[in-house]
């Protein structure tokens, strides 16, 4: 009983707090006065809580109008991250035994190629294409489901289910698509999940797409402006660490969001207000 107690509830709380405190710290050092330098020493709380770095950023840059692009990229990205992850991971699951293992180490072969490798042929199509200061190059990565992983995971979800339901299906007279739709998504919504979460974070954090390819301001996205604060005050700690407060918080809220869902018994009632279970 005791080793159960540790392996289900200590262990995982021990790991939790390795992943909490950068961000405990990061919201303790937003709350410091606004000039102040980075503590010596370890600090838990500040003596004198303020938040007057907050206030501070919309003075120093368009913070609501960076997030406002962030958010319009996000909504655009993420479903298409996972329509596209879904359909190739599908596609990958309909392939014979020796098509499948070539198609998935050529995946693995894509992630191994570094991403610098393309920016400047990136840059050279999108250039040609006329697309350089909107964004579509930052949708771009969507299209091709942002990394190989995600279409894996995919796969790795589809491959639990029998060739059986598959055939009937079939046999019903039902294609792909509607397969796909009806029969292997609903099966697969701890993946989907997951998927929508990481290509969140993906394009929510997104820095070297916007350098390289906006250049109106109107247009900046918040991973920019976090990057203007840190070059127009670059000695006031507070105020940084309340910009990484505002670029990391909508992460963070994403993901507990989706282990609400993923953990509820049912994960539609998670999304339903209460008193309408």
């Amino acid at each position: 009983m005791r080793a159960r107690w540790l392996g289900r509830y200590l262990l995982p709380t021990l790991v939790a707090l390795v992943f909490v405190a950068p961000l405990w710290f990061m919201v303790v050092g937003s709350l410091r006065p606004t000039g102040a330098p980075p503590p010596r020493s370890l600090e838990w709380w500040p003596a004198a809580p303020t938040t007057a770095a907050y206030t501070r950023l919309p003075e120093l840059i368009p913070i609501f109008r960076y997030l406002a692009n962030s958010a319009l990229v996000v909504a655009l990205a993420v479903p298409l991250t996972v329509l596209v992850a879904s359909l190739s991971g599908f596609g990958l699951r309909l392939l014979s035994r020796g098509g499948r293992r070539r198609a998935l180490t050529g995946l693995l072969v894509l992630l191994l190629v570094p991403v610098t490798a393309v920016w400047a042929t990136r840059f050279e199509v999108f250039r040609l294409a006329g697309v350089v200061d909107t964004y579509l190059p930052l949708l771009a990565p969507a299209a091709l489901a942002v990394s190989p992983f995600l279409v894996l995971l995919y796969a790795w979800s589809f491959g639990g289910i029998p060739d059986s339901q598959l055939q009937a299906a079939r046999l019903e007279g039902a294609g792909w698509l509607t397969i796909w739709r009806r029969l292997a998504l609903p099966q697969v919504k701890p993946a989907t999940l997951a998927v929508a979460v990481l290509a969140f974070t993906f394009h929510w954090s997104n820095f070297i797409d916007p350098l390289l390819y906006l250049t109106s301001g109107d247009r900046y996205t918040w991973p920019l402006g976090l990057r203007f604060l840190l070059l127009l005050n670059p000695t006031d700690w507070p105020l940084l660490m309340a910009g990484s407060v505002v670029a990391t918080a909508p992460c963070v809220l994403v993901f507990l969001f989706a282990q609400r869902v993923l953990l509820a018994d049912d994960p539609l009632a998670a999304l339903r207000p209460k008193g309408r279970r």
